[in-house]
């Protein structure tokens, strides 16, 4: 593992205290009342339960420990010290390609990325481009070496 930082938002970091609380408290619970009563059933190189039970203790302390990872990396955007009409982290951005209709999108760290919920990461190859960039200004988006495409920034909130 590195020991670059990892941005985020103070929302982001306020999620994933949430989810190691719950990951830590009622989850940890849970699992361990299956692996007790699995337990109880007796033969445990057959009980498919006790297995189960086991690969998601796995996955849930596997989990803990990225969270606590990021947790003690995190650099938090400063928020109130954003720039007034420039891309940076924190930003929401509302961008149009030409003929499709306007998009919009938060500037996020990688960590906290979700393009359901319309966050990108700073990283991206659309949130590096918007990155320090201001409204009105077209902006040439990079996916790849031969791939790019334009997109104009309408407004940023």
């Amino acid at each position: 593992m590195t020991n670059s930082p990892v941005f985020l938002t103070p929302a982001g970091k306020a999620n994933l205290e949430a989810e190691l609380e719950e990951l830590k408290g009622p989850r940890r619970q849970e699992l361990a009342k299956r692996l007790k009563a699995a337990i109880e059933m007796g033969d445990l190189s057959e009980n498919a339960d006790y297995k189960a039970a086991k690969e998601d203790q796995g996955f849930l302390e596997g989990r803990i420990q990225e969270i606590q990872n990021i947790l003690s990396k995190a650099e938090i955007a400063d928020l109130t010290d954003i720039k007034e009409g420039i891309v940076q982290i924190g930003s929401t951005v509302v961008i149009q390609e030409a003929g499709d209709p306007e998009e919009t999108f938060t500037i996020v760290g990688a960590k906290e990325a979700n393009a359901r919920e319309g966050k990108i990461s700073y990283e991206s190859p659309l949130g590096s481009a918007l990155m320090g960039k201001q409204a009105g200004d077209e902006v040439l988006v990079n996916v790849k070496a031969d791939i790019s495409y334009t997109v104009t920034i309408k407004k940023i909130v």
